[in-house]
């Protein structure tokens, strides 16, 4: 007997990938027998590296993770790409409860699109709850030391990145 292996979904836009990310991504591919990190644009956010930059970015990250984890990129709706992909879970991070509300409505519409794809939440260690990619560049901008929130690699791709566009506060 056979069985359909089980794939997860986990969406982003990972600019940049975090310490907190790849929490999620370690545990996520944990859940699934193969697990897709889908990078994608958000037209709302600006990001600070280009789409190839962060697929790059995540696929040197999750090398050394183990298991079954592919990293694509997508512009479309999330479960048009989930449906693509043959996955029948999506993996999202929670940080806190402005997480949650936006990721329960979130997970709602979801649903309301393909009942067949279930959304799981994973909290993500507490020591990480507080970090958000958008933070980060704004530390790194700012001139503060991000050391604590990405890896060694990203921290160096984050600090050239900003000292071509010019660090602010100085």
């Amino acid at each position: 007997m056979t069985t359909t292996p089980r794939i997860g979904v986990y969406p982003g836009t990972f600019d940049p990938v975090t310490l907190g990310h790849m929490d999620i991504i370690r545990r996520g591919a944990k859940l699934v027998d193969r697990l897709v990190v889908g990078v994608t644009t958000n037209a709302s956010k600006s990001p600070m590296f280009s789409l190839d930059e962060r697929m790059a970015m995540v696929r040197r990250e999750v090398e050394t993770i183990g298991g079954d984890i592919r990293v694509v990129s997508f512009d479309a709706l999330l479960m048009k790409f989930a449906e693509r992909e043959g996955a029948s879970v999506i993996v999202r991070g929670l940080r806190a409860v402005a997480d949650f509300e936006y990721e329960y409505q979130m997970a709602g519409m979801n649903q309301q699109l393909n009942d067949r794809i279930e959304t799981v939440f994973l909290m993500a260690d507490v020591s990480l709850q507080p970090i958000a990619s958008k933070l980060v560049k704004e530390i790194a901008i700012f001139g503060g030391d991000i050391a604590k929130f990405v890896s060694p690699a990203v921290r160096d791709e984050v600090v050239e990145r900003v000292e071509k566009i010019g660090r602010r506060g100085d």
